[in-house]
């Protein structure tokens, strides 16, 4: 396990964040033993990075970790958000305000079993709190010390940039990091967030890396199985072609689908650290099983072009503008 800086900080994670949504069983997740196993299996492979959230298995998530920590928590960057209801029908008891922010951070450092978090993520855009508001929230929580750093997941571009321009004008704690859906199958963000992170130096932490499973290969293993027409309806041909390609790469470099799927996203520009998920300690040592290699630059580009997307104006539009240089000196 190598390790990577988070964004424009001093905070070093490793180059895979272990994605605690599969712990409790509140939802489609495990129970306390095999969580443990994965969990166990992470920090065994040098791995110190590790993401929750406070509505991930109505909190039992947060709890499994507070168990599993105790005599480890100062060696775990821990990150945890908010912004999900968690109160039923209370209308404060979400979104991003202060008096949300506040109560989510509160309950989360007792199930946590900590007095500090390390990174704290707002989950997603609410569309109603105004970014000051936000913005002040959390630099308060940092300069309190219940809060180290802060991120932001979920949230259009030039959000994001805004609130850290902001942060910067009013000396502000800004995000130093944003997590995103991103995924051979899910290329949207490479046309504004992306760019964006890059700009301005905010590490990416992907979602979904493996397209719900597709990129796999157990649907396109299905379909050779009871027939294409089966899939219909249920996962996109254009999928099913694209996990086809990942399957070629990986039978020519004797690796798992997974693993192919996993290292296109980590060799991509700019600092990414994927959250890998798993049920089992199998799933996740197949997962970190891609530390082992890098592709290529041929089977890199294959699975580029295979999975390629348009990215539309104004992006596609300048592309086609070529400069012109004026010589005065042949004018």
């Amino acid at each position: 396990m190598k390790y990577r800086l988070m964004g424009n900080s001093g905070l070093r994670v490793s180059e895979l964040a272990l994605g605690a949504m599969t712990f409790g069983t509140e939802g489609w997740g495990v129970e306390a033993e095999e969580s443990r196993k994965v969990y166990d299996g992470f920090r065994e492979a040098g791995g110190n990075f590790i993401d929750t959230a406070n509505i991930y298995s109505r909190g039992r998530s947060e709890e499994f970790l507070g168990e599993f920590m105790k005599g480890d928590r100062d060696r775990i960057v821990l990150a945890t958000k908010f912004t999900g209801p968690t109160r039923g029908r209370d209308i404060n008891a979400s979104g991003n305000s202060r008096k949300n922010m506040m109560d989510s951070v509160h309950a989360s450092l007792k199930r946590l079993q900590t007095d500090y978090i390390d990174l704290y993520w707002v989950h997603a855009r609410d569309f109603t709190t105004p970014v000051e508001e936000m913005m002040r929230g959390l630099d308060d929580l940092v300069r309190m010390g219940k809060v180290l750093y802060v991120g932001i997941s979920d949230t259009p571009a030039w959000e994001v940039a805004r609130a850290n321009t902001l942060a910067d004008l009013r000396g502000w704690s800004p995000f130093v990091g944003l997590q995103i859906r991103y995924s051979l199958l899910d290329r949207a963000v490479e046309r504004d967030l992306l760019p964006m992170a890059r700009a301005l130096d905010l590490s990416v932490t992907p979602w979904d890396t493996l397209g719900s499973g597709i990129l796999t290969g157990k649907y396109n293993r299905d379909a050779e199985t009871h027939g294409r027409a089966t899939m219909r309806g249920r996962v996109r041909e254009r999928d099913l072609g694209i996990a086809g390609e990942v399957m070629k790469v990986a039978e020519e470099l004797g690796r798992t689908p997974a693993q192919v799927a996993l290292n296109w996203v980590r060799q991509g520009e700019g600092v990414i650290v994927p959250l890998v998920g798993a049920r089992t300690r199998e799933q996740l040592d197949d997962n970190l099983g891609c530390l082992e290699f890098t592709l290529s630059a041929a089977h890199k580009q294959r699975l580029d072009e295979a999975s390629k997307i348009e990215l539309g104006f104004p992006h596609d539009f300048l592309k086609q503008m070529v400069p012109r240089v004026v010589d005065d000196h042949h004018a």
